[in-house]
């Protein structure tokens, strides 16, 4: 018979006590105890006896103690199976799958999973099920999301630059007196008619869920600007889209911001925004954004998210219940100030 393992001499019996009352870990105490009780001058069969288990692992978790101390005998968590993806696997994936299928190449427009999988087949000889590669594409942070549109004509550069120059320009305007409070404001227009659009809802699998859908073509234009960092907006619901309209929002805007500051209004390059006949209040400074590049307004989520929840699979019975239901989807944004933060922060604008 082999001879027992020795048990460290570095810590008593009632260090380990001390250690088992302090732990959370109730198989770490009982290991604890076990060994406590094997340095009191208990037999290993006392202690197997005592924790419930064989000699052998009584002798295990002297081995682990000697090895690592009380913590040694805390619970570990098992490695489960390796990861089918290496590093460098994953991040050519990731690179596909931002960079998306070539049609002629790929014969999708879109990646599946199935495509994805049959990809890494081709690459790099590796089987994978579609469950494994989806739960490994969430892992890596990635999700089936909606896409936006993007402008045919949009300049790649525009706005990486527009990022990197206009913070500062905001931050030292030189017309403001020194220690005016700025405030970061976007504006935009959003169409609201009877002819709404149908959201995803949740449905068993291989069914297609109906909604409502309306062929009348009534509708009204909401104005909408938000202040993020601060949590407010400002909002009214016109007729049409025109100087005078513009210039009715600027003037609400220009009374949500806080006495003695000074708002920054970003918006598109809409030509009743830049209308000679708009009239800008005071506490107001006008920067338009890029042309064709709708991603840096943060109002495009404002809107994305009011269609989806508030705005979209019913049916309005006229103008004036359009406007009422427009008013009454913003006034409950603007009682989110959290909701208008979580939508309309944006690291580059605000440093966050």
């Amino acid at each position: 018979m082999a001879a027992a393992i020795g048990v460290r001499s570095d810590y008593t019996s009632a260090d380990l006590r001390r250690f088992a009352r302090r732990s959370g870990d109730g198989d770490q105490v009982r290991r604890l105890l076990a060994v406590a009780l094997i340095l009191d001058g208990g037999s290993r069969s006392e202690a197997a006896k005592v924790a419930g288990v064989t000699l052998q692992i009584v002798r295990d978790w002297v081995m682990r103690f000697n090895e690592g101390g009380p913590d040694g005998l805390a619970t570990r968590k098992a490695p489960g199976r390796a990861p089918i993806l290496n590093d460098e696997q994953r991040a050519r994936l990731a690179a596909v799958v931002e960079a998306g299928p070539i049609p002629a190449a790929h014969g999708v427009v879109r990646w599946r999973l199935a495509d994805l999988a049959q990809w890494i087949w081709d690459e790099f000889e590796l089987s994978v099920t579609r469950h494994t590669l989806g739960r490994e594409l969430r892992a890596m942070g990635y999700r089936k999301l909606s896409a936006r549109p993007r402008h045919r004509g949009q300049k790649g550069d525009d706005i990486g630059d527009f990022k990197k120059a206009s913070p500062p320009v905001w931050r030292r305007s030189s017309r403001l007196p020194r220690g005016t409070p700025v405030e970061l404001w976007w504006q935009d227009e959003a169409r609201v008619g009877q002819q709404t659009k149908l959201t995803r809802r949740w449905a068993r699998r291989g069914s297609r869920p109906s909604a409502p859908k309306d062929q009348r073509r009534s509708s009204a234009w909401l104005f909408g600007a938000i202040c993020p960092a601060e949590g407010k907006a400002a909002g009214i619901v016109m007729p049409r889209c025109n100087s005078e309209a513009m210039s009715m929002h600027l003037e609400e805007i220009a009374f949500h911001v806080a006495p003695g500051a000074h708002a920054v209004l970003l918006l598109d390059q809409a030509g009743w925004h830049g209308s000679a006949e708009l009239v800008v209040p005071p506490n107001i400074t006008l920067m338009p954004l890029p042309p064709r590049c709708p991603e840096l307004n943060p109002v495009e989520n404002v809107w994305q998210f009011m269609r989806d929840n508030w705005l979209s699979n019913r049916i309005f019975r006229s103008y004036d219940d359009i406007v009422d239901h427009c008013c009454h989807a913003w006034n409950k944004l603007v009682d989110q100030p959290w909701r208008i933060m979580s939508l309309g922060l944006r690291q580059w604008a605000h440093g966050y």
